[in-house]
């Protein structure tokens, strides 16, 4: 279990970790956080951290949304993560939180002029979706934040209540999860998690404009589709009915990882199973995050 958080400038027992009833991000959703996973190879006896740089700067992306001035770099960040992790000495998958939040305890609405602090810390951690082979989804009945009131390209604490509306929905109404549209009425992506689908083998995908996550699993996925399986792939808006047609559909993000999506709106998305393309993308992703393709080594950050 859990032993250790990065709190304040120095690692301490969780215990210790801890913040006022006051704390201003706690009033206001001030706050971003990040995501990253950690993967065990037992072959390797490593455990391997995906994309840390990259999660580390788009941590630092997310700060400066927030009018946030850190005395942290990426390379900071990176170092801190790794002895954090170095000392909870878990041999399992796990998921890494960093967090940066408004933490002067007063009453008032603003960005600026405010302390900011950060807090790291991991967790061992296992699927996020249960049904990750065929996730059954719904089209929320609630829109995705828009760009002009929350930007959705970073993981902003407040916009998350967004997607917790979104989720309760649909797990209350018997669904999975559910895909959410942006206020244009296209698709923009789950409830965490971006979204492709495949029609004639183009995987295809809502752009970063459609106010979706700037996904790193998705970067990622792009680049494994078409530098290792050839198939071409389109950032373009996706109307709601394509899900209808689509051959195949998944979801994919640090938590979800790769998830099939095997009906949308009690329709059946092709065979209604996961497809080819979606499984064989699936297990190169699983190959690649556990460090056991070099040519992707330099994404996998070892931690012993």
């Amino acid at each position: 279990m859990t032993k250790y958080a990065f709190f304040e400038g120095a690692v301490v027992p969780l215990e210790q970790a801890t913040v006022s009833v006051m704390t201003h991000a706690l009033h206001y959703g001030t706050a971003c956080f990040g995501g990253i996973r950690g993967y065990w190879n037992p072959e390797h006896q490593n455990l391997y951290i995906f994309r840390l740089r990259d999660h580390c700067e788009r941590f630092l992306m997310s700060t400066r949304l927030l009018l946030m001035k850190l005395p942290f770099s990426a390379d900071d960040l990176m170092n801190i993560t790794l002895d954090l992790v170095r000392r909870e000495e878990m041999r399992q998958d796990i998921y890494i939180r960093p967090l940066a939040y408004k933490a002067e305890k007063i009453i008032g609405v603003r960005l600026h002029d405010l302390r900011d602090e950060v807090t790291i810390y991991a967790v061992p951690f296992g699927r996020y979706i249960e049904s990750e082979e065929g996730a059954h989804v719904c089209t929320s009945s609630w829109r995705r934040v828009d760009d002009t009131s929350i930007p959705a390209r970073g993981k902003l604490a407040g916009a998350y209540v967004n997607s917790a509306f979104i989720k309760s929905e649909a797990l209350m109404n018997g669904f999975d999860e559910a895909i959410v549209l942006n206020q244009d009425g296209h698709v923009s992506e789950g409830s965490a998690e971006n979204i492709f689908i495949v029609r004639n083998r183009t995987l295809i995908t809502p752009p970063v404009s459609d106010n979706i996550l700037e996904g790193i699993t998705r970067r990622t996925l792009i680049d494994l589709a078409t530098t290792q399986l050839g198939l071409p792939v389109v950032e373009r808006s996706i109307d709601r009915t394509e899900l209808y047609v689509a051959d195949e559909a998944f979801f994919c993000g640090t938590g979800v990882q790769v998830a099939a999506i095997a009906s949308v709106d009690r329709r059946p998305v092709g065979s209604g199973k996961m497809g080819p393309i979606t499984n064989e993308l699936r297990d190169l992703y699983f190959e690649v995050v556990r460090g056991n393709v070099p040519q992707y080594s330099d994404w996998c950050t070892p931690v012993f």
